[in-house]
């Protein structure tokens, strides 16, 4: 039991503890090359992959110190203080800002120093450990920050319960990212690079379509104020679209009608713009409100379908709000689209504002000096390629059944990491025998 292990200062048991690449980056980014995590890439116990920036091999070898290797260990400094998670074998080579770096010794595992420092970070085990991690993170503080040291066989037995359900919740979330980009490539397809309607002006029959689809595209091109178009689709500015079924855009609440007094530790979820990743909302570090202040603020309950946009700084994200999210709310700093009751498919219109045309038009027409910022008026501006009702009929048919895949896939490996943080306290402060946990966990 923890109440018996020793604990000590992490310096004494790490190898190094440092800190990631402090300076600007923006003119450092690059399509491709080596991976660079941010704030935004650490969640609980996890890398996530979504909005991952890229350097070129000469600035990561300049700024070598804050490079990474599979199993360190690496804490949120500032925004999620104390959120943790090990590099995994996948980033080989890769490098961070505003994280913390550990690297582990000889007595303590990796996968248990992360699970420790999330324990505190989630349940405020360790009054000097959550004043660390929750406070003033940093690496003076990280260096003082207090762990325990069971054996290593104690280490790899709480690894090994508590690694069966993340490894779960791997493989669920691999999976989503599968079918995720199995929707976008038929997407790609379809309304980017309008491959069937090239075929069709070839002379070919398009590929892996039956003729009753390929019927519903033409066969050629006309000019538009976005370049060639399918001949026939119609551009129309988000706005429009919306209003033709019903649906609108407004803002979220603003500060003066939802205050920080307001969020409690459990409750009604309230989508907040680092809450949106890939598309998706991600409930890793959700904040709440009561009840009462959520009926009060019922104009900014989320309805299936609906898509959520950031409204400062990375104006481009949003997320297509899913049944596990319907009566949580647009928060703070987001936007919402409402497609309304006639579209008949959020998800093309999801597609569409994430696809790179779309991403592009939102950030050259953001405002603001500082940071870019995005308005009602702004987004509703932006350009939309309409194709044939039929065929959008037919991409909806198609992509609902991956929709809602991925909703069951969250769902499930939302209840794995319930599961997960209900027995991390009680086996790290021994209220729960690994021989339980391990009955629990099958």
């Amino acid at each position: 039991m923890s109440s018996e292990w020793q604990q000590v200062h992490l310096q004494d048991i790490a190898t190094e503890v440092t800190v990631g690449y402090v300076g600007p980056m923006a003119s450092e980014y690059v399509e491709s090359g080596i991976p660079f995590l941010r704030s935004l890439n650490i969640e609980l116990f996890n890398i996530n992959k979504n909005d991952l920036k890229y350097i070129r091999q000469d600035f990561h070898a300049r700024i070598k110190k804050s490079a990474l290797k599979p199993h360190d260990v690496v804490i949120v400094r500032t925004g999620k203080p104390g959120t943790c998670a090990v590099i995994p074998n996948w980033l080989e080579d890769a490098n961070c800002s505003d994280l913390v770096i550990v690297r582990c010794g000889e007595r303590i595992r990796p996968r248990f120093l992360c699970y420790w420092v999330n324990s505190a970070a989630l349940h405020h085990i360790d009054s000097h450990t959550v004043g660390a991690v929750q406070q003033h993170f940093n690496v003076g503080a990280a260096k003082k920050m207090r762990v325990a040291v069971p054996s290593l066989a104690e280490q790899d037995s709480v690894v090994s319960v508590l690694g069966a359900l993340d490894d779960r919740i791997t493989l669920l979330r691999e999976t989503n990212a599968t079918l995720e980009s199995i929707a976008r490539a038929l997407f790609k397809s379809w309304f980017v690079d309008f491959d069937p309607v090239r075929a069709k002006q070839d002379g070919r029959a398009p590929q892996g379509m039956d003729d009753a689809t390929a019927a519903l595209f033409p066969n050629g091109f006309e000019v538009s104020e976005l370049g060639l178009v399918p001949r026939g689709w119609r551009i129309m500015a988000l706005a429009d679209v919306l209003a033709n079924h019903g649906g609108t855009i407004q803002t979220g609440p603003f500060g003066s009608q939802l205050h920080a007094s307001d969020y409690v530790e459990s409750g009604i979820p309230v989508v907040m713009p680092k809450d949106i990743q890939g598309r998706r909302v991600s409930a890793a570090s959700i904040a709440c409100i009561g009840p009462q202040d959520a009926d009060r603020l019922q104009r900014h309950k989320l309805k299936t379908g609906d898509i959520v946009f950031s409204r400062r700084g990375d104006v481009e994200r949003h997320a297509l709000i899913s049944e596990r999210e319907v009566g949580w709310l647009c928060g703070t700093g987001c936007l919402l689209v409402r497609p309304g009751p006639s579209c008949l498919s959020s998800s093309f219109l999801s597609m569409t504002l994430d696809a790179p045309r779309a991403r592009q038009w939102l950030v050259r027409h953001a405002i603001g000096a500082t940071m870019p910022n995005l308005n009602t008026s702004i987004l509703g501006s932006v350009p939309v390629v309409l194709p044939d009702t039929k065929v959008l009929e037919i991409f909806e048919e198609t992509v609902s059944a991956t929709e809602a895949q991925l909703t069951q896939n969250s769902e499930l490996a939302n209840t794995l990491s319930s599961i997960r943080d209900t027995l991390l306290p009680r086996l790290i402060s021994g209220q729960l025998r690994l021989s339980e946990a391990e009955a629990l966990v099958a």
